[in-house]
């Protein structure tokens, strides 16, 4: 029997091979959410378990089945966040960040669901969420969506559908309510065991269910923009129209109604095609109650949260892996004397071109030896210093591609070579 300790199923390790693109996909995101004036909020991972059940819904399955939940010392309830938007506004009220200002936020890390494992979903996933703070007009709604197509040009990612609905005040859902109850009633005996115990308690979430047995019922359910009211129904017209006039395209699904309680209005959601049963890669929409129901003042909110897992893997899908992170220089230190002057060598370098991508050679190893290492390391460029080099004092430049003559510089002349290749290889 193997005494190995594994890890937790559904919890995965992100190992070298994996992390350059995951930081390429994250220093996009960032750069595209700074050119919009967001700025980055980071929360704790651990929220007491009243927060959760409070915002989200005790009858949804992410408060119901989902969430990782447990006792501490003190007898407290806490949870592992299973989403970011409860947390952020905690902090947005707690820390007093809404007085008579505007907020826009983003953040990022890891949730933790307790579901089933599939293709791009996992029990620890990780979400960039982005939240706006005190601005009610539908224009906020537009940019935000804006905002998300941007990113997928950004990282060349296709294949992807907005679809937008409105849910609409709280009077024009408790009116909807009642005609979806009268419906779903008369075709109780249809209904799965989850969906019986929410048609008293939740009924909007059975039109999320993804049993199939139940999309022919749900689909000639009553549908909700028929019971909007007309300061909802002209918010969403006027989300349209913006959306049209930035050439954004959509398709208005009635049946979206999004797994949180705490959405009402503009709901969104980004699909593809390309990754299974599970297609939403982004989703968010409008939350204007939330803010006053864990606490603050009643302050108007929207927001989107996108999964990186399954962001990475439609790049994947899509062979759009174009930024991964490759060395630049790997520094061959051939004898002693090179080896014990290395190090002194590569801070010097490091100093003088910030943002060289550089690999020293440690450990010793033969001449032959330490060029295997360079090539497995997948840089473009070796430096080699051997005795020769240190008597001349200087460096020899050897292109691993093969595409440059090899040639000795000084270490200044290194330095200005190296400066001139700022446009070409050392490009960000």
């Amino acid at each position: 029997m193997s005494n190995k300790v594994q890890s937790i199923r559904g919890m995965s390790d992100q190992l070298p091979a994996e992390t350059s693109l995951w930081q390429s996909v994250e220093r996009v995101l960032q750069e595209v959410l700074n050119g919009y004036g967001y700025q980055e909020i980071r929360m704790p991972i651990v929220e007491k378990t009243e927060l959760f059940k409070r915002t989200i819904g005790e009858v949804t399955d992410i408060v119901e089945k989902e969430m990782y939940t447990f006792d501490d010392r003190n007898g407290d309830s806490l949870t592992l966040r299973p989403e970011g938007t409860a947390g952020c506004v905690r902090a947005v009220v707690e820390n007093n960040l809404l007085r008579g200002q505007a907020q826009r936020l983003w953040y990022r890390g890891p949730m933790f669901r307790h579901e089933r494992p599939q293709r791009g979903r996992y029990r620890q996933f990780h979400q960039l969420g982005v939240e706006v703070f005190g601005l009610e007009g539908p224009d906020v709604d537009a940019e935000l969506i804006a905002l998300s197509a941007r990113l997928w040009r950004r990282l060349g990612v296709k294949r992807v559908t907005l679809q937008i609905n409105s849910l609409g005040s709280v009077a024009s859902r408790e009116k909807y309510r009642s005609r979806l109850v009268t419906y779903l009633r008369a075709h109780q005996q249809q209904l799965d065991e989850d969906s019986l115990r929410r048609l008293e308690s939740n009924p909007l979430r059975i039109l999320d269910s993804k049993n199939p047995a139940l999309a022919d019922l749900i689909a000639q359910a009553p549908v909700l923009e028929e019971s909007l009211d007309e300061a909802d129904r002209t918010h969403f017209e006027q989300l349209q129209r913006l959306l049209e006039q930035m050439g954004i395209s959509y398709e208005i699904n009635p049946r979206l109604v999004r797994g949180l309680d705490y959405y009402g209005r503009t709901v969104f959601e980004w699909v593809t095609d390309l990754l299974g049963a599970q297609g939403t890669i982004c989703a968010g929409g409008r939350y204007d109650g939330l803010v006053e129901q864990i606490g603050g003042k009643a302050t108007p909110a929207v927001g989107f949260a996108l999964g990186l897992e399954r962001l990475i893997e439609l790049i994947r899908e899509q062979g759009e892996e174009t930024g991964e992170t490759k060395l630049d220089i790997y520094l061959v230190l051939a004898g002693e004397a090179a080896a014990h002057a290395g190090l002194a060598l590569a801070e010097q370098l490091r100093s003088a071109l910030p943002g060289l991508r550089m690999m020293t050679n440690l450990g010793g190893g033969s001449f032959k030896a330490q060029f295997r290492r360079a090539d497995r390391s997948g840089a473009r460029y070796a430096l080699i210093v051997g005795e020769d080099e240190l008597e001349q004092g200087v460096i020899t430049v050897k292109d691993l591609l093969g595409e440059d003559a090899q040639k000795s510089l000084s270490i200044d002349a290194v330095v200005e070579w190296l400066a001139r290749y700022n446009s070409g290889f050392l490009e960000r």
